[in-house]
């Protein structure tokens, strides 16, 4: 009897050790983190050449074992250059986004996000010095993974699989443009690394 006590406290003693360890490594309820994406493209082809940046910080806060809610930033620049052509186009980005976390407390997590923000474009000539803007808005729905490298930080993926968006230019007349995309496209994986508080 002593020897089944003695083993059945063991075992409850690893069973705890094991939750601790992986509690640390995960998220729990009342976690705060920030994460972002931080991207640059460029590219030529004869004399037309494309450059751009892009940074987009969020933050979030676990309101339940499995759920986190949270709020984002994102700027985006892209200058364009041609024959006879030279803009630049600028978009600013705010939303709120949920996430619905699989496993939170492990490692390895599998969450899914839902995204809604409000954007704002600008559209410079840098040629004849005119400029336009349009305002809109954007729905995605993605899923994603994170994985723990540490007690504070993890890296994660998220891709696009279903998104609606709308921008619509700002002078009296003008018709929104409507674009609605479903599937997965390897070049929209967004790699990003997460801090927890």
């Amino acid at each position: 009897m002593k020897k089944v006590i003695l083993t059945v406290a063991a075992i409850f003693a690893f069973g705890f050790a094991n939750a601790q360890e992986t509690t640390e490594g995960g998220f729990a309820n009342g976690d705060v983190f920030i994460t972002g994406a931080v991207g640059f493209e460029s590219s030529k082809t004869g004399d037309a050449k494309t450059n751009g940046f892009e940074v987009a910080p969020s933050v979030g806060f676990f309101v339940s074992p499995n759920i986190a809610l949270g709020g984002r930033l994102g700027y985006e620049s892209a200058n364009e250059e041609a024959f006879e052509l030279d803009r630049t186009i600028s978009t600013f980005t705010i939303g709120a986004f949920g996430r619905y976390y699989v496993t939170p407390a492990s490692k390895f997590s599998v969450f899914g996000e839902l995204f809604a923000g409000y954007r704002t474009s600008k559209f410079e000539d840098n040629i004849i010095n005119e400029e336009a803007k349009s305002n809109g808005f954007t729905i995605q729905v993605a899923p994603g993974v994170s994985y723990f490298l540490g007690k504070n930080f993890a890296i994660e993926a998220t891709w696009g699989v279903l998104g609606y968006a709308t921008d619509k230019p700002d002078f009296d007349g003008a018709e929104s443009t409507d674009n609605f995309a479903f599937g997965l496209n390897m070049r929209d994986i967004n790699l990003g690394l997460i801090y927890k508080f």
